[in-house]
């Protein structure tokens, strides 16, 4: 069985729609994904991907989850792959892996490192575009059974990499990323819009016309709110959306409430503009992604599609 080339995802898809998991690291947090992945399933994304911890130090049970998913056939996995740590014949391996068992795409990412590990810029592969660079070179070899190799993402940041400040190199890296193979760039979470479409605009000025998905997470607890701009690297959070969820500084669920009813309206304004896909970092939860995907209308993914052409 091989998996949908993201070329062809897009080709099927209006837009897409897809969530993000992270391999669990205990049996109890396992048990608790695998109970969810049924309404998960229910939602009939476009795909779903999985992250690859610091270093690679999830490596094996991203790769696990992957496989697992694969084969129960439900949920179409794209893995995240990290370049630093990890020397050229390591990544190579891993191709091979996703490879053989007929995985269709790689989103491609420099990744950080663990406490005490390789820094970033060293190593054989020491930015993003050089895995993009060595994944293209995989393809090229005719390694994969899908004649066109993996379809390979990379990540966009819609209010720049905190590492990179200076706005117009970003844009270059990114170029770069898109000459090097990119099929498609998923962006860093966001909350506000403007800031999104004033980056697309950009990118377009930077001749970058690969589909750009928006990456979404519902703020569903001011610690939620707190950890996002950590994990982001300085994401804005609107005045008036904070504004909202303090009114409720102490009734969770209002909060909670507030966080998916904003991510509703961001989605609804994406949708209307045109975005090619909406990428949901779930946290591994499905409740507040159901409960956005019913306030948008849409009893599952394909509620957002085109209908299928008459046989």
């Amino acid at each position: 069985m091989r998996n949908m080339h993201i070329r062809d995802i897009f080709k099927r898809d209006d837009r897409t729609v897809s969530f993000e998991f992270f391999p669990p690291g205990t049996a109890a947090a396992a048990a608790a994904l695998e109970a969810r992945l049924e309404q998960f399933s229910s939602l009939a994304p476009s795909f779903v991907s999985v992250t690859y911890g610091a270093g690679g130090s999830t490596r094996d049970r991203t790769h696990d989850l992957v496989l697992r998913l694969h084969a129960q056939g439900q949920l179409d996995p794209v893995p995240h792959l990290t370049c630093i740590g990890h020397t050229s014949t390591e990544i190579r391996e891993l191709l091979d892996r996703y490879a053989q068992h007929g995985i269709g795409n790689i989103l491609a990412l420099r990744g950080d490192a663990p406490q005490g590990g390789t820094k970033p810029g060293t190593g054989d592969l020491a930015h993003a575009v050089d895995l993009v660079r060595e994944i293209a070179s995989f393809n090229e070899a005719g390694a994969h059974p899908d004649a066109r190799g993996f379809g390979i993402g990379v990540a966009g940041f819609p209010e720049g990499h905190p590492e990179t400040p200076n706005q117009l190199v970003h844009m270059d890296h990114l170029q770069a990323k898109v000459q090097a193979g990119a099929d498609w760039i998923t962006t860093q979470l966001f909350t506000d819009n403007s800031h999104f479409y004033d980056w697309a605009e950009r990118c377009e000025l930077a001749g970058i016309q690969v589909p750009i998905i928006a990456g979404i997470m519902p703020i569903t607890s001011l610690g939620t709110m707190a950890r996002m701009a950590d994990l982001a690297g300085g994401t804005t959070f609107p005045a008036r959306l904070q504004r909202r969820l303090l009114r409720y500084r102490d009734d969770p669920a209002s909060i909670e409430q507030v966080g998916i009813q904003w991510a509703v309206e961001q989605c609804n304004d994406l949708l209307d503009h045109g975005v090619a896909g909406i990428h949901f970092y779930t946290l591994n939860r499905s409740d507040a992604t159901t409960r956005i995907f019913h306030a948008l209308g849409a009893g599952s993914s394909a509620d957002l599609r085109p209908a299928p052409p008459p046989s």
